[in-house]
């Protein structure tokens, strides 16, 4: 159950979203987008749609979710195409590869809120968001986005339990980030390595491991999972599948990192602090 203080964020997320009396969401499917969507869409009803970007860095299976859910909710869903492979400087994979995406994506967000008479672009970033490097902020803050969960306080632990109250099927879903994410800094992004990405991750979940990364140096696979599952991954016929599978998608090496699932895993590398920490 909620605590009174979650109630209290509650509260505040919906006067925040009342008043800005009408809102494009921009939504995922994940904990964080789907939490605000529902809310946003309880609060202004029509005035609410969601918009999510289709691209080679999103797993069709989340997308698929994402659509399922708003039409599970009654709320207006809309598509849009994200080229972010075409984007200057995106492949090359620079440390502010997150911002040139969300730079392009927002922009396109706003285009078809302005056309629908929108006031407001929203996001679902959280509390918890502030202690990690995340360039994507600083496209929302240029470009005007409203992000309700950081400006009621909510931190991922507030978003699961209040998203429980309200009995949303995500809950307890895993946190998810866009398969470029799982590239090193520097290291080309190619459709061919998104897909190897995809369909390695795909392998580890239909083997029923609950959160998984798989990371891509050149031809080597990294692979995080939680750390009580460790045992299962190096299971003989479990690691055997996953090491034939693997290979055929492309990978040349196999390994397991030691120290298990974390998210933003490659941050580790970022040598500048400053750049690291958000302000």
């Amino acid at each position: 159950m909620a605590t009174k203080e979650q109630y209290e964020k509650m509260k505040c997320i919906k006067e925040n979203l009342k008043g800005l009396g009408s809102v494009a969401v921009a939504f995922s499917g994940g904990v964080d987008s789907t939490f605000l969507l529902k809310a946003a869409h309880n609060e202004l009803g029509e005035k609410c749609i969601a918009i999510t970007a289709k691209s080679c860095s999103f797993p069709k299976r989340e997308l698929d979710e994402a659509t399922a859910f708003c039409k599970s909710q009654g709320i207006r869903h809309i598509i849009v195409e994200s080229e972010e492979l075409d984007i200057e400087g995106f492949r090359e994979n620079p440390k502010n590869r997150c911002y040139l995406c969300k730079k392009e994506l927002f922009e396109k967000i706003w285009e078809i809120a302005e056309q629908e008479n929108i006031n407001a672009v929203v996001e679902g970033s959280n509390l918890d968001d502030n202690g990690d490097y995340r360039p994507g902020l600083q496209a929302v803050a240029e470009l005007g986005i409203r992000s309700p969960l950081r400006e009621c306080q909510l931190s991922k632990e507030d978003i699961r339990a209040l998203s429980k109250e309200m009995e949303l099927p995500t809950w307890d879903k895993q946190s998810f980030a866009c398969l470029s994410s799982r590239f090193v800094y520097g290291e080309t992004i190619s459709e061919e390595k998104l897909a190897m990405v995809d369909k390695a991750e795909q392998l580890l979940l239909d083997l029923g491991f609950h959160q998984v990364r798989v990371r891509i140096h050149g031809t080597i696979a990294r692979i995080e999972v939680l750390p009580e599952e460790f045992l299962k991954l190096i299971e003989e016929n479990t690691r055997l599948n996953i090491v034939n599978s693997f290979k055929k998608y492309g990978f040349s090496y196999i390994t397991m990192d030691l120290t298990g699932y974390r998210t933003g895993s490659m941050n580790e590398t970022l040598i500048d602090k400053e750049l690291y920490t958000q302000k």
